[in-house]
């Protein structure tokens, strides 16, 4: 379940940086909102799955409420998920 949760949460990040730093720019100064729409869908889709994931790996990693907040919190902070990533899930064994 971890690993499957550390790429939805990279993917999440990427698709939220990408919003922020290039489809946004593109909506607002060249008048071009077809890359926001494409962009913006995937990234909701892959935030409702951090969500849920973050829930399910909840138990798996034995977090208490206050650090499933904060897990929660930074999949809405740029670069929060990257970060998240290095303190919450750390270095997996691979099977």
């Amino acid at each position: 379940m971890i690993p499957s949760f550390r790429i939805i949460s990279y993917l999440e990040g990427i698709s939220y940086l990408l919003i922020l730093f290039v489809t946004m720019p593109l909506k607002y100064m060249f008048d071009s909102p077809e890359p926001n729409q494409v962009i913006g869908m995937a990234h909701g889709f892959l935030f409702l799955i951090y969500i849920v994931f973050a829930f399910l790996v909840k138990p798996e990693k034995q977090w208490n409420n206050k650090t499933l907040a904060i897990v929660l919190l930074c999949s809405i902070i740029p670069f929060g998920t990257f970060w998240m990533d290095k303190k919450y899930l750390g270095k997996v064994a691979k099977a």
